[in-house]
C-alpha cells in the first residue's frame, strides 16, 4: 500500500508535469476552504469541479513541485512501510484517508472562509507519522492520576507536534499563513486517536 500510493502521487504529478496542467489541476481539485463551506465558486470560470466533498482526497494527490512531492514521498516511505507492518494494507489506506479529511477539516476550522486552495500528501501523511511516533517511541510513559498512559503519550506527541508545526509556520513565511500548518496538526491527530483502536480491530479479526 505504502508503494502503491507513493507510484499514484508520482504518476499523477509527472502527467500533471507533462502536460501543463498544473494551474488547472489546483483549481479543479485542491481543497478550497470556502467551498466546504457551501459557498459554489465561479464553475464558469473554472469549468468542471471535484466535488467539494471529495476535494480533501483529491488535493491530497497534487503536489506544487518536485521539492514539494519529494520530501512528502520521502517521509511516506520511511515510515509508511513501518506502520503497514504493523496495521497492515487495507487499514493503512484508512489512516491515509481519514488523515486527508481530518487534516482537510483541521484547515477548515481556521481558515474557512479561505478562497486559497490547499493542496498536498502531508496532511494524511501526518496521520501516518502520528501513528508510527505512537507505535514505534520508545520511552515509557506512565500515567498520571486517572489518565492512561497511552493517553498521556498522545497529549504530549500532540503537543510537540502543535509546537514544530507552529515554529515551522513562523520560520518559513513570518506568520502562520505560508504552511497549512493546522492540516499538519489535524492529520497527526487522526494518527494518534485511530491508531489504536485500528490495532484492536485487526487483532480482532485476525
Amino acid at each position: 500500500m505504502t508503494n502503491g500510493l507513493i507510484i499514484a502521487n508520482v504518476v499523477i504529478f509527472l502527467v500533471i508535469w507533462i502536460f501543463g496542467w498544473q494551474q488547472d489541476a489546483v483549481l479543479r481539485g485542491g481543497m478550497f476552504p470556502i467551498r466546504l463551506s457551501g459557498v459554489d465558486i465561479d464553475a464558469a470560470q473554472y469549468g468542471w469541479l471535484v466535488p467539494a466533498w471529495l476535494t480533501p482526497l483529491s488535493s491530497a494527490f497534487l503536489h506544487s513541485g518536485l521539492l514539494h512531492i519529494s520530501f512528502n514521498m520521502l517521509m511516506l516511505l520511511f515510515c509508511g512501510r513501518y506502520v503497514e507492518q504493523v496495521l497492515g494494507p487495507q487499514l493503512m489506506a484508512i489512516l491515509y484517508v481519514v488523515g486527508a479529511y481530518a487534516a482537510a477539516f483541521a484547515q477548515y476550522v481556521v481558515e474557512s472562509d479561505s478562497a486559497i486552495p490547499m493542496i498536498g500528501a502531508s496532511g494524511a501523511i501526518s496521520a501516518i507519522l502520528g501513528a508510527y511516533a505512537l507505535l514505534f517511541a520508545r520511552n515509557r510513559v506512565d500515567p498520571v492520576g486517572p489518565i492512561p498512559g497511552h493517553v498521556v503519550r498522545i497529549v504530549w506527541l500532540t503537543l510537540a507536534w502543535v509546537g514544530i508545526q507552529l515554529m515551522i509556520g513562523l520560520a518559513t513565511s513570518g506568520n502562520l499563513q505560508g504552511i497549512a500548518i493546522f492540516a499538519h496538526i489535524g492529520g497527526f491527530v487522526a494518527g494518534l486517536v485511530l491508531t489504536r483502536p485500528l490495532l484492536e480491530w485487526r487483532f480482532r479479526s485476525a
